[in-house]
């Protein structure tokens, strides 16, 4: 079999894995979110924490809820590491520096998981258990719990109600997270992940040295990594490691697991709107998006070159030869078309088209289908977008599901699409601008450049993938990639509860025969076009300076 044939063949599977999912996860999600009923554990949870998960909330109290939360995980979070040489189970690894530990604890609360250290060297069994695992967990069903805020806005009016963050947090870790990470953490077990808590072992000698690794529960872990798109790695190699993920098999059903949440909740939209047809308005312009890069990605890395490229089968530099070209250009658009930032090849040795396709999937937003729960929120931003500029092409009000799109309401969106290229673009900027960052460089010119602005595109759009070549362990990376981290993930939440909380306070508008029809295929196209517009407009020199440079030059 051609390695394009087998490429293509993963795809489909994919596609009918990802199908036969749709309908019943959405629907579940959809149930979960309306539901009024509490179970057992649930009510002690919210004993423990003393909240009321029948009190409503107006968009400030439910945004406090989500600051609080997050505050005090990053504290917890970041203790845990500075204690780490004190606590059992730490594997004799000692407790983490201030910057690094403030790096690593705002990247797993924002969802992000960016790492700048090697996973087998520096973390205990405690600290990877104990505090990134349940953020994994955490972290992932505070996005949700705003996407469905969101979806509230627009499902309700005369309200300015958008239902309660703890029912909304607990309900999405204990009834949609944990029954799904179980079941998976299973398959990976059985496809050959590991799960244990052995301790440091050596499994070789060469001159000079021996081999050592470290066990731990790395298949439960793994499973919400991807699951929950968040990206952290046990092990420094991440889903390129075969104890994360060890063959054709496991690879694929991470790839499954990154994109079937995000997919599923356009189905949760259409049921709690009232309009399945919308969702799937939704649901055709993320996959339209992803299949689009996906076939772009694996085009230009089935490229050949050469005789090199001839007898390897395609550009294999940094990739794996158990998942092959095809594999690696699905799993790499997967990871950074949603927030996962999860890897199985070195980005970084990509082609130059490839690296770039890589970058401008995050700088999309990752909404196709992004991370879980925000890749639909940011997703709404958009088609709020296109349905303000489809009103002034034709002279009229913009509406979008009975709902006035006016000033508040475009302004909380264009706040919402600047922040991130904001973040990007400055830290970028600034990172170039002084010396001591590009020492930090491992290649010069079009490739170091893009180095740079990868770091600063994953960590401001909660991706936490790397073009690798860039050594981020300096106070320097930590600090400010820590703060754009933290900003890029929160800072959008303010805006999408505000918008929320703007549309439920709204009486419906009626239906008239000049309303735009967003559930029909032209909307999707209008709605692709906007997606693709603005980034271009915001992205476009950034990207000439690096990715566009080096892949012409090549």
């Amino acid at each position: 079999m051609s390695p394009v044939l087998a490429g293509v063949l993963q795809l489909l599977a994919l596609i009918v894995a990802l199908g036969l999912s749709y309908r019943p996860l959405g629907d579940h999600m959809a149930r979960v979110y309306s539901s009024e009923k509490h179970y057992k554990p649930e009510k002690w949870i919210y004993k423990a924490i003393g909240a009321n998960p029948n009190t409503e909330m107006r968009w400030p109290a439910y945004l406090r809820g989500v600051l609080a939360f997050s505050a005090v995980s990053v504290l917890f979070l970041y203790l845990l590491q500075r204690v780490q040489g004190s606590l059992p189970g730490s594997l004799g690894f000692v407790s983490i520096d201030p910057d690094q530990a403030f790096n690593t604890a705002a990247s797993f609360v924002a969802n992000t998981n960016w790492q700048s250290y090697y996973g087998e060297q520096a973390m205990g069994h405690v600290v990877q258990t104990g505090g990134l695992a349940v953020q994994n967990f955490v972290s992932a069903a505070v996005g949700i719990a705003v996407a469905v805020a969101l979806v509230r806005g627009f499902a309700r009016s005369r309200t300015g109600e958008l239902g309660n963050f703890w029912a909304d947090l607990v309900r999405g870790t204990v009834r949609v997270l944990l029954p799904i990470s179980v079941i998976g953490a299973l398959v990976l077990v059985a496809c050959g992940a590991i799960q244990n808590f052995s301790g440091i072992h050596e499994v070789g000698q060469f001159a000079g040295g021996s081999q050592q690794w470290n066990g731990g529960a790395v298949a439960s872990q793994e499973v919400i990594k991807e699951l929950g798109t968040n990206g952290g790695g046990y092990f420094n190699a991440n889903s390129s490691h075969p104890f994360e993920n060890p063959n054709g098999l496991s690879n694929l059903f991470e790839i499954y697991l990154i994109l079937v949440i995000p997919f599923a909740l356009t189905r949760t939209f259409g049921r709690m709107v009232g309009s399945i047809r919308q969702g799937y308005a939704i649901l055709g312009t993320m996959a339209a998006v992803w299949l689009g890069f996906t076939a772009l990605m694996m085009w230009t890395e089935f490229a050949h070159h050469g005789p090199a490229f001839d007898l390897a089968g395609g550009a294999m530099e940094g990739k794996e030869t158990r998942f092959g070209i095809g594999g690696s250009s699905i799993f790499a658009v997967a990871t950074t078309l949603t927030s996962t930032g999860a890897v199985n090849s070195f980005h970084s040795s990509y082609t130059g088209f490839g690296g770039g396709i890589t970058m401008l999937g995050m700088q999309l937003g990752e909404i196709a289908p992004g991370g879980v729960g925000s890749g639909l929120y940011g997703m709404l931003i958009m088609a709020v977008i296109a349905v303000f500029i489809a009103g002034l092409m034709v002279g009229r009000t913009p509406e979008y599901l009975g709902k006035k799109i006016g000033t508040r309401e475009i302004k909380f969106a264009a706040c919402y699409i600047l922040i991130t290229p904001a973040l990007v673009l400055c830290f970028t900027a600034v990172a170039m601008a002084l010396p001591t960052p590009a020492d930090s460089m491992t290649n010069s010119g079009a490739h170091g450049f893009s180095e740079i602005l990868y770091a600063y595109t994953s960590g401001a759009n909660n991706n936490g993938s790397a073009f690798a070549g860039l050594n981020a362990d300096t106070q320097w990376f930590n600090t400010t990639i820590g703060i754009v981290m933290f900003l890029g993930r929160f800072l959008p939440m303010v805006f999408v509860l505000a918008l929320a909380g703007s549309l439920a306070e709204q009486t419906p508008v009626p239906e008239t025969a000049g309303t735009l029809r967003t559930e029909k295929p032209l909307f999707t196209g209008l709605l692709v076009g906007t997606i693709l517009i603005i980034t271009g407009l915001t992205y476009f020199p950034a990207l000439a300076l690096g990715p566009l440079a080096e892949g012409l030059a090549a």
